[in-house]
Protein backbone atom coordinates (compact mmCIF):
# COMPACT_ATOMS: atom_id res chain seq x y z
CA UNK A 1 0.00 0.00 0.00
CA UNK A 2 1.03 3.61 0.68
CA UNK A 3 4.57 3.56 2.08
CA UNK A 4 5.04 7.37 2.09
CA UNK A 5 8.62 7.13 3.39
CA UNK A 6 10.41 7.77 0.11
CA UNK A 7 12.99 5.64 -1.68
CA UNK A 8 16.47 7.08 -2.22
CA UNK A 9 19.15 8.94 -0.29
CA UNK A 10 22.13 9.71 -2.54
CA UNK A 11 21.46 8.05 -5.90
CA UNK A 12 18.36 6.95 -7.81
CA UNK A 13 19.24 3.30 -7.16
CA UNK A 14 20.33 3.14 -3.51
CA UNK A 15 16.75 2.55 -2.22
CA UNK A 16 17.88 3.39 1.32
CA UNK A 17 14.32 4.20 2.46
CA UNK A 18 12.71 1.27 0.65
CA UNK A 19 10.60 -1.17 2.75
CA UNK A 20 12.93 -4.05 1.83
CA UNK A 21 15.73 -2.17 3.58
CA UNK A 22 13.63 -1.76 6.71
CA UNK A 23 12.62 -5.28 7.68
CA UNK A 24 10.05 -6.21 5.05
CA UNK A 25 10.53 -9.17 2.70
CA UNK A 26 8.04 -8.12 0.02
CA UNK A 27 6.56 -4.82 -1.10
CA UNK A 28 3.85 -3.72 -3.50
CA UNK A 29 2.53 -0.17 -3.42
CA UNK A 30 3.28 3.54 -3.56
CA UNK A 31 6.71 4.62 -2.29
CA UNK A 32 5.42 8.19 -1.94
CA UNK A 33 2.04 9.60 -0.98
CA UNK A 34 -1.32 10.03 -2.69
CA UNK A 35 -2.05 13.56 -3.95
CA UNK A 36 -4.80 15.11 -6.04
CA UNK A 37 -2.51 15.26 -9.06
CA UNK A 38 -2.58 11.45 -9.25
CA UNK A 39 -6.18 11.73 -10.44
CA UNK A 40 -5.73 14.60 -12.93
CA UNK A 41 -7.83 16.78 -10.67
CA UNK A 42 -8.40 20.47 -11.35
CA UNK A 43 -7.51 21.18 -7.72
CA UNK A 44 -3.73 20.58 -7.41
CA UNK A 45 -2.55 19.72 -3.92
CA UNK A 46 1.20 19.22 -3.93
CA UNK A 47 2.05 21.34 -6.97
CA UNK A 48 0.27 24.44 -5.70
CA UNK A 49 2.37 24.85 -2.56
CA UNK A 50 5.55 23.64 -4.26
CA UNK A 51 5.17 26.07 -7.15
CA UNK A 52 4.98 29.03 -4.80
CA UNK A 53 8.03 27.86 -2.80
CA UNK A 54 10.15 26.96 -5.82
CA UNK A 55 9.35 30.22 -7.64
CA UNK A 56 10.14 32.35 -4.58
CA UNK A 57 13.57 30.75 -4.06
CA UNK A 58 14.27 30.82 -7.81
CA UNK A 59 13.72 34.58 -7.85
CA UNK A 60 15.85 35.12 -4.75
CA UNK A 61 18.75 33.05 -6.13
CA UNK A 62 18.59 34.73 -9.57
CA UNK A 63 18.70 38.14 -7.87
CA UNK A 64 21.69 37.04 -5.78
CA UNK A 65 23.55 35.70 -8.84
CA UNK A 66 23.02 38.93 -10.81
CA UNK A 67 24.15 41.00 -7.82
CA UNK A 68 27.32 38.93 -7.41
CA UNK A 69 28.13 38.99 -11.14
CA UNK A 70 27.73 42.78 -11.33
CA UNK A 71 29.78 43.20 -8.16
CA UNK A 72 32.48 40.91 -9.54
CA UNK A 73 32.72 42.65 -12.91
CA UNK A 74 32.69 46.12 -11.34
CA UNK A 75 35.23 45.07 -8.69
CA UNK A 76 32.85 46.20 -5.97
CA UNK A 77 33.58 43.17 -3.81
CA UNK A 78 35.73 40.05 -4.18
CA UNK A 79 33.87 36.80 -4.87
CA UNK A 80 35.04 33.60 -6.56
CA UNK A 81 33.44 32.54 -9.84
CA UNK A 82 33.11 29.06 -8.34
CA UNK A 83 30.66 30.39 -5.74
CA UNK A 84 28.65 32.23 -8.39
CA UNK A 85 28.48 29.12 -10.60
CA UNK A 86 27.36 26.91 -7.69
CA UNK A 87 24.68 29.43 -6.78
CA UNK A 88 23.55 29.59 -10.41
CA UNK A 89 23.29 25.78 -10.55
CA UNK A 90 21.20 25.84 -7.36
CA UNK A 91 18.93 28.43 -8.95
CA UNK A 92 18.64 26.29 -12.07
CA UNK A 93 17.57 23.30 -9.99
CA UNK A 94 14.90 25.38 -8.27
CA UNK A 95 13.71 26.63 -11.67
CA UNK A 96 13.55 23.06 -13.02
CA UNK A 97 11.65 21.98 -9.93
CA UNK A 98 9.21 24.88 -10.37
CA UNK A 99 8.75 24.10 -14.06
CA UNK A 100 8.39 20.36 -13.45
CA UNK A 101 5.65 20.88 -10.88
CA UNK A 102 3.34 21.98 -13.71
CA UNK A 103 1.77 18.68 -14.72
CA UNK A 104 4.76 16.47 -13.98
CA UNK A 105 3.88 15.77 -10.34
CA UNK A 106 1.78 12.82 -11.48
CA UNK A 107 4.76 11.24 -13.23
CA UNK A 108 7.29 11.91 -10.49
CA UNK A 109 5.12 11.10 -7.47
CA UNK A 110 2.31 8.71 -8.46
CA UNK A 111 4.30 5.50 -8.81
CA UNK A 112 3.65 1.83 -8.08
CA UNK A 113 6.48 -0.58 -7.23
CA UNK A 114 6.81 -4.30 -6.68
CA UNK A 115 9.86 -4.88 -4.52
CA UNK A 116 12.59 -2.77 -6.19
CA UNK A 117 10.95 -2.57 -9.61
CA UNK A 118 8.60 0.18 -10.81
CA UNK A 119 5.49 -1.43 -12.30
CA UNK A 120 3.50 1.70 -13.15
CA UNK A 121 4.62 5.28 -13.72
CA UNK A 122 2.22 7.01 -13.45
CA UNK A 123 -0.11 4.57 -11.75
CA UNK A 124 -3.50 3.65 -13.21
CA UNK A 125 -5.86 4.60 -10.39
CA UNK A 126 -8.80 2.72 -11.91
CA UNK A 127 -6.96 -0.55 -11.32
CA UNK A 128 -4.90 0.27 -8.23
CA UNK A 129 -7.52 -0.90 -5.70
CA UNK A 130 -8.03 -4.28 -7.35
CA UNK A 131 -4.28 -4.72 -7.87
CA UNK A 132 -3.45 -4.07 -4.21
CA UNK A 133 -6.25 -6.33 -3.03
CA UNK A 134 -5.07 -9.09 -5.37
CA UNK A 135 -1.48 -8.71 -4.13
CA UNK A 136 -2.56 -8.92 -0.47
CA UNK A 137 -4.71 -12.02 -1.02
CA UNK A 138 -1.93 -13.67 -3.03
CA UNK A 139 0.48 -12.92 -0.19
CA UNK A 140 -1.83 -14.68 2.27
CA UNK A 141 -2.05 -17.68 -0.08
CA UNK A 142 1.75 -17.90 -0.40
CA UNK A 143 2.33 -17.74 3.35
CA UNK A 144 -0.65 -19.68 4.75
CA UNK A 145 1.54 -22.52 6.04
CA UNK A 146 3.87 -20.32 8.10
CA UNK A 147 3.69 -17.24 10.34
CA UNK A 148 3.41 -13.98 8.42
CA UNK A 149 2.98 -10.24 8.96
CA UNK A 150 0.84 -8.51 6.34
CA UNK A 151 0.80 -4.72 6.60
CA UNK A 152 -1.81 -3.17 4.30
CA UNK A 153 -1.76 0.63 4.13
CA UNK A 154 -4.85 1.40 2.07
CA UNK A 155 -5.15 4.35 -0.30
CA UNK A 156 -8.66 4.73 1.16
CA UNK A 157 -9.92 7.07 2.66
CA UNK A 158 -7.21 9.46 1.53
CA UNK A 159 -7.94 12.38 -0.76
CA UNK A 160 -8.56 12.51 -3.70
CA UNK A 161 -10.89 9.66 -2.60
CA UNK A 162 -10.20 7.26 -5.45
CA UNK A 163 -13.40 5.21 -5.75
CA UNK A 164 -14.16 2.62 -8.42
CA UNK A 165 -17.33 2.94 -10.48
CA UNK A 166 -18.97 0.06 -8.59
CA UNK A 167 -19.12 2.11 -5.36
CA UNK A 168 -19.72 5.61 -6.72
CA UNK A 169 -23.03 7.10 -5.59
CA UNK A 170 -23.84 4.29 -3.13
CA UNK A 171 -23.52 6.25 0.10
CA UNK A 172 -25.76 8.96 1.54
CA UNK A 173 -22.58 10.76 2.55
CA UNK A 174 -21.27 11.61 -0.90
CA UNK A 175 -17.91 10.65 -2.33
CA UNK A 176 -16.32 10.27 1.11
CA UNK A 177 -19.04 7.83 2.12
CA UNK A 178 -18.55 5.91 -1.14
CA UNK A 179 -14.84 5.65 -0.40
CA UNK A 180 -15.50 4.40 3.15
CA UNK A 181 -17.87 1.73 1.82
CA UNK A 182 -15.29 0.55 -0.71
CA UNK A 183 -12.66 0.41 2.03
CA UNK A 184 -15.04 -1.68 4.12
CA UNK A 185 -15.48 -4.03 1.17
CA UNK A 186 -11.69 -4.35 0.76
CA UNK A 187 -11.24 -5.20 4.45
CA UNK A 188 -14.05 -7.75 4.15
CA UNK A 189 -12.31 -9.40 1.20
CA UNK A 190 -9.07 -9.67 3.19
CA UNK A 191 -10.85 -11.19 6.19
CA UNK A 192 -12.66 -13.65 3.89
CA UNK A 193 -9.31 -14.70 2.43
CA UNK A 194 -8.01 -15.41 5.94
CA UNK A 195 -11.17 -17.36 6.83
CA UNK A 196 -11.09 -19.46 3.64
CA UNK A 197 -7.50 -20.52 4.36
CA UNK A 198 -8.62 -21.70 7.81
CA UNK A 199 -6.44 -19.05 9.47
CA UNK A 200 -9.24 -17.26 11.32
CA UNK A 201 -8.43 -18.48 14.84
CA UNK A 202 -4.66 -18.13 14.43
CA UNK A 203 -4.54 -14.64 12.92
CA UNK A 204 -4.38 -11.41 14.91
CA UNK A 205 -6.01 -8.58 12.92
CA UNK A 206 -5.64 -4.92 13.89
CA UNK A 207 -7.45 -2.15 11.98
CA UNK A 208 -6.96 1.56 12.65
CA UNK A 209 -6.39 4.95 11.05
CA UNK A 210 -3.26 7.06 11.35
CA UNK A 211 -5.11 10.31 12.13
CA UNK A 212 -8.51 11.94 12.31
CA UNK A 213 -10.53 13.42 9.46
CA UNK A 214 -8.99 15.96 7.06
CA UNK A 215 -11.29 18.92 7.72
CA UNK A 216 -9.75 21.27 5.14
CA UNK A 217 -10.31 18.85 2.25
CA UNK A 218 -13.34 20.23 0.43
CA UNK A 219 -14.71 20.53 -3.08
CA UNK A 220 -17.21 23.36 -3.12
CA UNK A 221 -19.52 22.69 -0.20
CA UNK A 222 -18.71 18.97 -0.14
CA UNK A 223 -16.62 17.63 2.74
CA UNK A 224 -13.98 15.25 1.34
CA UNK A 225 -11.91 14.50 4.40
CA UNK A 226 -14.27 12.96 6.93
CA UNK A 227 -15.80 14.18 10.16
CA UNK A 228 -14.52 14.01 13.71
CA UNK A 229 -17.76 14.16 15.67
CA UNK A 230 -17.53 15.94 19.01
CA UNK A 231 -13.72 16.14 18.89
CA UNK A 232 -11.97 19.40 18.06
CA UNK A 233 -9.53 19.68 15.16
CA UNK A 234 -8.39 17.20 12.55
CA UNK A 235 -5.54 15.88 10.41
CA UNK A 236 -2.24 17.71 10.78
CA UNK A 237 -3.09 19.01 14.25
CA UNK A 238 -0.68 17.39 16.66
CA UNK A 239 -2.65 18.02 19.82
CA UNK A 240 -6.41 18.34 19.37
CA UNK A 241 -8.40 15.14 19.87
CA UNK A 242 -9.94 15.31 16.38
CA UNK A 243 -6.48 15.02 14.85
CA UNK A 244 -5.23 12.07 16.89
CA UNK A 245 -8.16 10.16 18.38
CA UNK A 246 -9.17 7.21 16.18
CA UNK A 247 -10.79 3.85 16.95
CA UNK A 248 -8.87 0.60 16.82
CA UNK A 249 -10.63 -2.63 15.91
CA UNK A 250 -9.08 -5.99 16.81
CA UNK A 251 -10.12 -9.51 15.74
CA UNK A 252 -8.70 -12.78 17.05
CA UNK A 253 -11.44 -15.42 17.45
CA UNK A 254 -10.84 -18.04 20.09
CA UNK A 255 -8.38 -15.81 21.95
CA UNK A 256 -10.06 -12.42 22.34
CA UNK A 257 -13.74 -12.37 23.35
CA UNK A 258 -16.00 -10.82 20.71
CA UNK A 259 -17.89 -7.61 21.45
CA UNK A 260 -15.46 -6.34 24.07
CA UNK A 261 -15.15 -2.54 24.26
CA UNK A 262 -11.99 -1.06 25.77
CA UNK A 263 -12.02 2.66 26.52
CA UNK A 264 -8.35 3.25 27.27
CA UNK A 265 -5.79 5.50 25.54
CA UNK A 266 -3.34 3.49 23.44
CA UNK A 267 -1.08 4.38 20.53
CA UNK A 268 -0.17 3.11 17.08
CA UNK A 269 3.35 2.88 18.52
CA UNK A 270 1.99 -0.06 20.52
CA UNK A 271 1.77 -2.18 17.37
CA UNK A 272 5.51 -2.83 17.28
CA UNK A 273 5.93 -4.36 20.79
CA UNK A 274 2.60 -6.21 20.32
CA UNK A 275 3.77 -7.85 17.09
CA UNK A 276 7.15 -8.68 18.62
CA UNK A 277 5.43 -10.42 21.55
CA UNK A 278 3.09 -12.34 19.23
CA UNK A 279 6.11 -13.54 17.25
CA UNK A 280 7.85 -14.76 20.39
CA UNK A 281 10.59 -12.16 20.22
CA UNK A 282 11.94 -9.56 22.63
CA UNK A 283 12.01 -5.80 22.11
CA UNK A 284 15.41 -4.05 22.29
CA UNK A 285 16.55 -3.26 25.81
CA UNK A 286 19.15 -0.63 24.88
CA UNK A 287 16.65 2.19 24.29
CA UNK A 288 13.41 3.64 25.60
CA UNK A 289 10.42 2.48 23.56
CA UNK A 290 7.34 4.67 23.41
CA UNK A 291 5.00 1.75 22.74
CA UNK A 292 3.63 -0.99 25.02
CA UNK A 293 2.23 -4.39 24.11
CA UNK A 294 -1.56 -4.37 23.80
CA UNK A 295 -2.06 -8.04 24.68
CA UNK A 296 -2.60 -7.70 28.47
CA UNK A 297 -5.22 -5.01 27.85
CA UNK A 298 -6.92 -7.01 25.09
CA UNK A 299 -6.91 -10.27 27.05
CA UNK A 300 -8.25 -8.62 30.20
CA UNK A 301 -5.26 -9.38 32.42
CA UNK A 302 -4.80 -5.62 32.78
CA UNK A 303 -7.64 -3.14 33.07
CA UNK A 304 -5.80 0.05 32.24
CA UNK A 305 -3.45 1.23 29.53
CA UNK A 306 0.24 1.12 30.34
CA UNK A 307 0.57 4.66 28.96
CA UNK A 308 0.72 7.06 31.87
CA UNK A 309 1.83 9.80 29.47
CA UNK A 310 1.41 10.25 25.72
CA UNK A 311 3.35 13.00 23.96
CA UNK A 312 1.62 14.47 20.93
CA UNK A 313 3.88 16.01 18.31
CA UNK A 314 3.31 18.07 15.19
CA UNK A 315 6.45 17.43 13.15
CA UNK A 316 9.32 17.80 15.61
CA UNK A 317 7.36 20.16 17.86
CA UNK A 318 5.70 18.96 21.06
CA UNK A 319 2.18 20.38 20.97
CA UNK A 320 0.39 18.51 23.76
CA UNK A 321 0.84 15.98 26.57
CA UNK A 322 -1.79 13.54 27.87
CA UNK A 323 -1.58 12.29 31.46
CA UNK A 324 -3.56 9.29 32.64
CA UNK A 325 -3.74 9.85 36.41
CA UNK A 326 -3.97 6.25 37.57
CA UNK A 327 -5.03 6.85 41.15
CA UNK A 328 -8.13 8.84 40.10
CA UNK A 329 -8.69 7.54 36.56
CA UNK A 330 -8.75 11.12 35.24
CA UNK A 331 -7.23 11.92 31.86
CA UNK A 332 -5.68 15.38 31.61
CA UNK A 333 -4.24 17.04 28.54
CA UNK A 334 -2.03 20.12 28.40
CA UNK A 335 -1.58 22.04 25.13
CA UNK A 336 1.70 23.92 24.73
CA UNK A 337 0.85 25.01 21.18
CA UNK A 338 -2.29 24.96 19.05
CA UNK A 339 -2.93 25.86 15.40
CA UNK A 340 -4.49 29.22 14.64
CA UNK A 341 -7.80 28.43 12.97
CA UNK A 342 -8.70 30.38 9.82
CA UNK A 343 -11.40 31.67 10.02
CA UNK A 344 -11.06 31.91 13.80
CA UNK A 345 -14.19 29.98 14.80
CA UNK A 346 -14.03 27.42 11.95
CA UNK A 347 -12.15 24.71 13.85
CA UNK A 348 -9.75 24.24 10.91
CA UNK A 349 -7.13 26.05 8.80
CA UNK A 350 -9.16 26.55 5.63
CA UNK A 351 -7.08 29.46 4.31
CA UNK A 352 -3.84 27.44 4.57
CA UNK A 353 -5.21 24.11 3.37
CA UNK A 354 -3.74 22.32 6.41
CA UNK A 355 -2.58 23.57 9.79
CA UNK A 356 1.17 24.26 10.22
CA UNK A 357 3.31 22.94 13.05
CA UNK A 358 5.24 26.15 13.73
CA UNK A 359 5.50 29.80 12.78
CA UNK A 360 2.80 32.44 12.71
CA UNK A 361 0.15 29.77 12.17
CA UNK A 362 0.65 28.41 15.70
CA UNK A 363 -0.30 29.95 19.04
CA UNK A 364 1.92 29.16 22.05
CA UNK A 365 0.41 28.95 25.52
CA UNK A 366 2.10 29.85 28.81
CA UNK A 367 0.68 28.52 31.00
CA UNK A 368 -0.46 25.66 28.77
CA UNK A 369 -4.14 25.09 28.05
CA UNK A 370 -5.33 22.32 30.37
CA UNK A 371 -8.37 20.12 29.78
CA UNK A 372 -9.98 17.32 31.76
CA UNK A 373 -10.71 14.87 28.95
CA UNK A 374 -12.69 12.61 31.27
CA UNK A 375 -15.31 15.35 31.64
CA UNK A 376 -14.61 17.49 28.58
CA UNK A 377 -13.60 15.26 25.62
CA UNK A 378 -14.48 18.07 23.19
CA UNK A 379 -11.76 20.27 24.75
CA UNK A 380 -14.21 23.16 24.90
CA UNK A 381 -13.47 24.48 28.39
CA UNK A 382 -9.81 25.17 29.26
CA UNK A 383 -9.09 25.05 32.99
CA UNK A 384 -7.12 27.50 35.06
CA UNK A 385 -5.83 27.81 38.60
CA UNK A 386 -9.04 29.68 39.44
CA UNK A 387 -11.39 27.00 38.11
CA UNK A 388 -9.41 23.81 38.86
CA UNK A 389 -7.91 23.24 42.35
CA UNK A 390 -5.50 20.63 40.95
CA UNK A 391 -4.24 22.89 38.15
CA UNK A 392 -0.78 23.57 39.61
CA UNK A 393 -0.31 19.97 40.77
CA UNK A 394 -1.23 18.57 37.36
CA UNK A 395 0.97 21.02 35.47
CA UNK A 396 3.98 20.29 37.70
CA UNK A 397 3.61 16.55 37.08
CA UNK A 398 3.25 17.00 33.33
CA UNK A 399 6.23 19.38 33.25
CA UNK A 400 8.38 16.81 35.02
CA UNK A 401 7.24 14.10 32.59
CA UNK A 402 8.22 16.28 29.62
CA UNK A 403 11.68 16.83 31.09
CA UNK A 404 12.14 13.08 31.57
CA UNK A 405 10.81 12.41 28.07
CA UNK A 406 13.25 14.86 26.45
CA UNK A 407 16.17 13.03 28.07
CA UNK A 408 15.24 9.87 26.11
CA UNK A 409 15.35 11.61 22.71
CA UNK A 410 18.25 11.74 20.27
CA UNK A 411 18.17 14.72 17.88
CA UNK A 412 18.11 13.85 14.18
CA UNK A 413 18.30 16.03 11.05
CA UNK A 414 15.09 17.93 10.27
CA UNK A 415 13.22 15.67 7.84
CA UNK A 416 10.77 18.41 6.81
CA UNK A 417 13.42 20.97 5.88
CA UNK A 418 13.30 22.67 2.48
CA UNK A 419 16.34 20.73 1.24
CA UNK A 420 14.87 17.38 2.23
CA UNK A 421 11.60 18.15 0.44
CA UNK A 422 12.79 19.84 -2.73
CA UNK A 423 12.61 17.66 -5.83
CA UNK A 424 16.05 16.23 -6.70
CA UNK A 425 16.29 14.87 -10.28
CA UNK A 426 19.21 12.58 -9.37
CA UNK A 427 17.05 10.77 -6.80
CA UNK A 428 13.95 10.41 -8.98
CA UNK A 429 12.82 6.78 -9.43
CA UNK A 430 12.38 6.20 -13.15
CA UNK A 431 11.36 3.10 -15.09
CA UNK A 432 12.74 4.45 -18.37
CA UNK A 433 15.49 6.84 -19.38
CA UNK A 434 15.14 10.01 -17.32
CA UNK A 435 13.16 12.21 -17.86
CA UNK A 436 11.06 9.85 -20.02
CA UNK A 437 9.65 7.87 -17.10
CA UNK A 438 6.56 6.14 -18.45
CA UNK A 439 5.74 2.47 -18.09
CA UNK A 440 2.89 0.11 -17.30
CA UNK A 441 3.28 -3.48 -16.18
CA UNK A 442 0.76 -4.89 -18.69
CA UNK A 443 2.40 -3.05 -21.59
CA UNK A 444 5.82 -4.24 -20.47
CA UNK A 445 4.60 -7.85 -20.45
CA UNK A 446 3.21 -7.47 -23.98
Amino acid sequence: GKWHMGVNCKTCHDHCHHPLNHGFDYFYGMPFTLVNECQDTDDPELAKSLQETYWFYTQMIILAVFTLVIGKLANLFPVKWKIIICLAICGLLHFISWFSSYGFTKYWNCILMRNHDITEQPMNLQKTTSNMLKEAITFIERNKHRPFLLFVSLLHVHTPLITTEKFQGRSRHGLYGDNVEEMDWIVGKLLNAIDKKDLKNTTFVYFASDHGGFLEARRGNSQLGGWNGIYKGGKGMGGWEGGIRVPGIVRWPGVLPAGTVIDEPTSLMDIYPTVVQLAGGAVPQDRVLDGHTLLPLLQGTEQHSRHEFLFHYCGVFLHAVRWYQKDSGTIWKAHYATPVFQPEASGACFKRGICPCFGDGVAHHDPPLLFNLSQDPSEANPLSADTEPLFDTVMRRIRRAVEEHHKTLTPVPQQLSLYNNIWKPWLQPCCGTFPFCWCHEENNKV
